[in-house]
């Protein structure tokens, strides 16, 4: 089980989890609820440039289509393969198996993240 605190997330429900200029991004278990069963899912290519709040990927599920936005400025290091074959990851293993992508962070300043606790309080209201 990931240590849910250790992570940091965005207002657009995404978490992630950084280490050194690498950080590992993927949807909350609340985003996940939200959606649904996923059914489908379109992440960038490895090497491609993000943009922090620019929209990535997509993410289809029995009942709707939400986009995944990059949190951060960088440059896309890998996708996980695993989602785009079994995409009932994002749903089962969230914060694990069913992360999205990898991003080699360009800069950190800027980056407007959320703690655990200010998350919950975001997700509560």
């Amino acid at each position: 089980m990931t240590d849910l605190t250790a992570l940091q997330y965005t207002s657009e429900h995404e978490w992630l989890l950084i280490d050194g200029d690498t950080a590992t991004v993927g949807i909350t278990d609340y985003a996940a609820e939200k959606l649904g069963d996923v059914v489908y899912v379109d992440l960038p290519a490895e090497g491609t440039e993000v943009e922090t709040g620019k929209v990535v990927g997509e993410i289809e599920s029995t009942k709707s289509v939400g986009e995944l936005y990059a949190p951060a400025l960088g440059t896309v290091l890998e996708a996980n393969q695993a989602v785009v074959d079994s995409p009932d990851l994002v749903n089962s293993d969230p914060f694990g198996e069913g992360w999205l992508i990898k991003i080699t962070l360009a800069s950190t300043d800027g980056l407007s993240l959320l703690s655990r606790d200010e998350y919950v309080a975001l997700t509560a209201e």
